[in-house]
């Protein structure tokens, strides 16, 4: 049983229970004794570990996650402390510069955004080493399906953003018309530049938060 200590375990209570999830649990039993699985099992949840329900005011979805050594953690784009930021991230940082002002960090993790109401959530939550994508049939898109569906259902405004195809194929479990919706192409060395550059989602995230009487996000990764 996956136990996350805060309020996600009770507005996911049953989701591990039901059949698809346990033949998810049956697959990864095998896949990390006999592969190199990333994250490190204790980390799988970690977006859900560090933000709760009650106070995510913001979704970034990614793919699934880095299947390089030492880098993913259970939160997107995000490599563990004192890891170099990959292209992905160095052009997500580059738009935060663009956008705020605020300088790169010094390493790539994205733990204080988390901590910070920014979920970090991956549509697989797996991956095989050096395998893109190995994850990806599995089954846990329907379980971040059913995480997504449950922000959606929640009363105060969220804004979901949603980088490159495989995130925006989920805006159609985002129509709850409190709710804001910012897409774009994917932050990786080979989209960035036809749209991802440019597009102010951390300022238009604050702006509308603001503008619903919530507090705006610091996105600066460099103290508190």
């Amino acid at each position: 049983m996956v136990h996350l200590d805060n309020d996600w375990d009770e507005i996911l209570a049953g989701e591990f229970e039901q059949d698809y999830y346990k033949r998810i649990r049956y697959w990864l039993k095998r896949e990390y004794a006999e592969q190199t699985i990333y994250p490190p099992m204790q980390d799988i949840f970690n977006a859900l570990r560090y933000t709760p329900y009650h106070s995510v005011k913001a979704v970034i979805l990614g793919q699934d996650p880095y299947h390089g050594p030492g880098q993913a953690h259970g939160l997107c784009f995000s490599v563990q402390p004192g890891v170099q930021p990959p292209p992905s991230l160095k052009n997500i940082f580059k738009e935060l510069h663009d956008d705020l002002g605020i300088q790169p960090p010094a390493d790539g993790t994205l733990t204080r955004w988390a901590q910070r109401g920014v979920l970090l959530l991956n549509t697989t939550l797996t991956v095989r080493r050096g395998q893109a994508n190995s994850h990806r049939n599995i089954g846990w898109t329907t379980f971040t399906d059913h995480v997504i569906a449950k922000l959606n259902e929640r009363e105060q405004p969220i804004v979901f953003l949603l980088w490159g195809g495989n995130a925006r194929s989920k805006k159609s479990l985002i129509d709850a018309p409190q709710h804001l919706v910012l897409e774009c192409p994917h932050p990786s060395p080979l989209s960035a530049s036809s749209g991802f550059f440019g597009c102010r989602h951390f300022s238009r995230c604050n702006a509308f938060l603001e503008a619903h009487g919530l507090a705006p996000i610091d996105w600066d990764l460099g103290h508190g």
